[in-house]
């Protein structure tokens, strides 16, 4: 069960592997982007320290819990620590980054106000987020998820700029999200009711859990060529669209 239950974060697995790339080039584009004190919100399995850390003089890390065998480089630190509020003094770093970690916050313009409060006067935040709009059901594991004006708006209550991007697949990738889609909609015709819009979000994140996983692995045995063959440059950075599966956007303080 330990090993099925992994929608909260981005998995290794193969079966996973359209995710997983797509998040790979965010902390791709990150590392070009970011320098000097960098703060990371949500370190996840800590698969981007090793890309991020070298671009930055000091690299804190935060989430509420350490990555299971990571060793951490010598300009790196750990934070364990549930946000909002941030454990940090004002104006500390130079940037923030956090990716796919906003949708889970249930406080999530107390976040935005925290990270500007952290950040120095120009500093940068970058933040990656699923696109409502792309999303094939609900995913129990997120407080909500957001659609491109969603979080323009968001960010831009508290940030002097806005860049909106996203993170768009090729054909490559869009034949697998097309039979992913066939196989959420064989599931989802059991419900009728639309329950999983209605009924509260711990109730359904053990079955959401067990039809993910099933589901892709089902696609990975029925289409492997196509999954395991998925790789980062099938997808790329630019201008959002309704059609970007991850929103990558840069508030500047």
């Amino acid at each position: 069960m330990k090993k099925i239950a992994t929608a909260q974060r981005v998995s290794r697995e193969i079966s996973d592997n359209f995710v997983f790339q797509r998040s790979l080039l965010a902390y791709h584009e990150a590392a070009r982007l970011v320098g000097g004190e960098v703060l990371e919100i949500g370190t996840g399995t800590g698969y981007g320290i090793d890309l991020v850390a070298p671009r930055a003089t000091r690299f804190t890390t935060l989430d509420k819990q350490a990555p299971d065998g990571v060793v951490l480089p010598g300009n790196t630190e750990f934070v364990r620590a549930v946000v909002p509020p941030l454990p940090f003094e004002n104006e500390r770093f130079d940037c923030v980054i956090s990716f796919q970690v906003i949708e889970h916050i249930r406080r999530d313009r107390e976040l935005v106000r925290e990270v500007k409060r952290v950040l120095r006067p120009g500093g940068r935040f970058i933040v990656t987020t699923p696109n409502a709009r792309m999303s094939l059901t609900r995913n129990p594991w997120h407080v909500r998820e957001y659609t491109p004006e969603e979080l323009a708006a968001l960010l831009a209550g508290e940030f002097a700029s806005v860049e909106a991007m996203g993170v768009c697949g090729n054909r490559h990738v869009e034949a697998y999200y097309e039979k992913n889609r066939e196989g959420v909609r064989r599931i989802t015709r059991f419900d009728p009711l639309k329950l999983q819009y209605r009924l509260p979000r711990w109730m359904l994140r053990l079955p959401y859990d067990l039809m993910n996983r099933l589901n892709r692995r089902r696609l990975l045995a029925q289409n492997r060529d196509l999954t395991a063959s998925i790789r980062m440059e099938d997808y790329r950075i630019g201008p959002v669209t309704d059609r970007c599966f991850d929103l990558f956007y840069i508030a500047r303080k």
